[in-house]
């Protein structure tokens, strides 16, 4: 049988989500070892979206075929036992066949969050990006909207990005504030290497003044890393939510975590 399951995760002492060969300190590798515990034969699993050294997953979803029978609560539980703290399943349920954590999504969203203020926190460091320059949220999510829709984002990805095509559609990317953050939301249909932190880094450089707001039509236009900008640091970036067909029934996971600045 298919299991579809919901993972959150801190990223701060991963090395990415993906399993490697020469690093166990990975979110899958955690994952499969806890699962195949539970299975009681080796597991291994699919997500919808590897997020990088440092990145954080609040509705990540992976699937796994297995021949074990367990209840969802079974799986849910017995994972969580066998998993360190910073890895928590969320749910799980059988799903059909057709079901791919990765090629049935229709969307994936992530947010980005930078501590706004002049003074450096001691607290959350590892969940927020500092920026001590003064920054425009308005500014930046006016010029944000030119990046919403079907575009080449080559200058976005990262140089290493093994993608087959730069382009992506972009559904919203929105900035708000709350307090002394400043919260980027974007959703699209899929994002290429290093996609979000470049993204937030452009805004940022609008946002505190050091670029003009022509800059980012002009940066997405350029189709060239190298005239990109900087990219932002992991530590404030989430991996939110992904979107399925409705028949899948997958659920859509939120968190209410008042430490955290979601």
């Amino acid at each position: 049988m298919r299991v579809a399951m919901g993972v959150e995760y801190d990223g701060s002492h991963f090395h990415g989500w993906q399993r490697q060969k020469h690093q166990t300190e990975t979110v899958q590798e955690k994952l499969e070892a806890a699962l195949s515990k539970v299975a009681n034969h080796p597991v291994r699993v699919i997500c919808a979206g590897r997020t990088d050294t440092g990145v954080h997953g609040v509705g990540q979803v992976v699937h796994f075929d297995t021949e074990a029978v367990r209840s969802d609560k079974g799986w849910v539980f017995g994972c969580n036992t066998q998993l360190p703290d910073s890895v928590s399943v969320r749910w799980a349920k059988p799903v059909s066949n057709e079901f791919h954590a990765r090629f049935s999504a229709q969307a994936r969203s992530y947010r980005y969050v930078i501590f706004n203020d002049p003074l450096r926190p001691a607290l959350g460091i590892n969940h927020l990006t500092w920026q001590y320059l003064p920054l425009d949220a308005e500014r930046m999510h006016h010029t944000a909207q030119i990046l919403v829709g079907k575009h080449d984002f080559s200058s976005f990805q990262a140089q290493g990005c093994q993608a087959k095509s730069p382009v992506r559609t972009v559904h919203h990317l929105n900035i708000r504030t709350k307090g002394s953050l400043v919260i980027m939301d974007i959703k699209a249909n899929a994002f290429l290497q290093h996609m979000v932190r470049n993204v937030a880094g452009v805004l940022m450089a609008v946002g505190s003044g050091k670029q003009p707001v022509s800059w980012v039509e002009e940066v997405l236009n350029h189709r060239n890393r190298t005239l990109g900008g900087v990219t932002a640091s992991p530590a404030g970036l989430y991996f939110m939510n992904v979107d399925y067909p409705a028949e899948h029934q997958i659920p859509l996971h939120r968190v209410d975590i008042p430490s955290m600045p979601l």
